[in-house]
């Protein structure tokens, strides 16, 4: 007698790019760690994926690219619905406005789940108000089982602007392995170009016109005159690759700072470098819970961040780190001042900052909703959960 084995329900990520950056962060997390018997895992790339990929190390998972070009792209369609057919998923998971237009290919192709994630919005609508964008995530709301807001604040939008019913929704908060970054007290500095002497104002994040960097290096030439006593030991890291990376470099370059300002690039060593920090800053015109701000407060980093989004959701001002207005730029200077001037401050403010997240946005609190909400769906579409079994057959 042999057996035939029913595999777990294959879940397929759909995503834009598998690139280096909070989503896809968050999206490796799941595939690695929700358990294999549970749920499988494929993941769909609309153009394609790079190194980032090698974080990846569940077996078995496939990544396919779609090389899409710009445009409406009416063959990527055709090409998903092939794959998917071939695929035969139980659920098709989607991630913000670049993705949720295939929910309609989906249901085509037979895919009985289908979810749709808001992780956050793009600097082309940073406040979510695009009438054409807005009536395109409406309309497909029939074909959507469960839209997935990471914050409050996305959740309040769906609701109120895009009108989607709150019966659809989950909230489900971002979470981040309070293992892998902790705070860590060791003196030594690797990976970086600076030593223990300098004080360090550090970010991490994709380099595009969104996350506001080139406003952060004018805040920073800003806080060099602010504290001329520290000026010989102020540093900047800037940790990421995008496309504005190249004039970043030479706004650095023109300013005088090459010597003061670290670009490397995307990094894989991101806990190593985060440890390097003496504050995190995020000056970002637009978020969702941006995953960079949840690993520096798990490391314990003093934050300063702009007011947007879902972040005041995660920082309470003056409690767990420092809020600002978004493109303020003497405002997140004087904030990061204030820091450098009071170091007993941000040793408080870091701490309970790291106490935050142990509490409300841990990698495993995460995992436990995203693969309860799998359960959930798949009891409403099949009267159970369809597990992994293995079926008795005689030769």
């Amino acid at each position: 007698m042999s057996a035939i084995i029913n595999p777990a329900p294959l879940v397929v990520h759909l995503i834009f790019r598998l690139d280096f950056g909070g989503l896809e962060t968050l999206l490796v997390e799941c595939v690695n760690h929700i358990p294999p018997n549970r749920y499988r895992h494929a993941i769909i790339c609309l153009t394609d994926f790079t190194e980032f990929s090698n974080k990846i190390t569940q077996p078995g998972v496939e990544i396919y690219a779609l090389h899409k070009p710009p445009g409406l792209g009416f063959d990527i369609h055709i090409a998903l619905w092939k794959l998917l057919r071939k695929l035969r998923p139980t659920i098709l998971h989607t991630y913000n406005l670049a993705t949720i237009e295939y929910t309609f290919t989906a249901a085509l192709a037979g895919v009985p789940i289908r979810i749709h994630a808001e992780h956050g919005r793009d600097m082309a609508d940073p406040e979510g108000k695009n009438t054409k964008h807005n009536f395109l995530r409406r309309h497909l709301a029939p074909l959507i089982d469960r839209y997935v807001p990471v914050s409050s604040d996305l959740q309040q939008w769906l609701t109120k602007v895009v009108r989607i019913p709150v019966a659809k929704q989950l909230l489900i908060n971002n979470g981040v392995d309070t293992e892998k970054f902790q705070p860590n007290k060791s003196v030594s500095i690797p990976a970086s170009p600076w030593t223990s002497e300098h004080l360090v104002i550090g970010t991490v994040g994709r380099i595009q016109d969104i996350k506001n960097h080139s406003g952060l290096v004018r805040s920073f030439q800003r806080l060099q005159q602010l504290l001329p006593q520290h000026k010989d030991r102020l540093r900047l890291s800037i940790i990421g690759d995008g496309p504005l990376l190249p004039t970043l470099k030479m706004q650095v370059e023109a300013a005088g700072l090459s010597n003061v300002v670290w670009l490397p690039g995307a990094r894989a060593d991101v806990t190593e470098l985060m440890h390097s920090f003496t504050l995190f800053t995020l000056p970002s015109l637009a978020e969702g819970t941006p995953v960079t701000l949840l690993e520096a407060m798990a490391c314990g980093l003093p934050v300063v961040a702009s007011h947007v989004g879902g972040i005041p959701e995660v920082i309470s001002d003056q409690i767990h780190g420092s809020l600002v207005p978004a493109a303020d730029e003497e405002a997140l200077a004087n904030a990061l001042a204030n820091y450098i001037k009071q170091p007993e401050l941000a040793t408080r403010h870091g701490a309970a900052a790291c106490i935050r997240i142990e509490q409300k946005y841990s990698l495993t609190s995460m995992l436990n909703a995203y693969t309860n909400l799998y359960d959930v769906l798949c009891k409403e579409k099949f009267k159970h959960v369809p597990l992994a079994h293995v079926i008795p057959r005689a030769d």
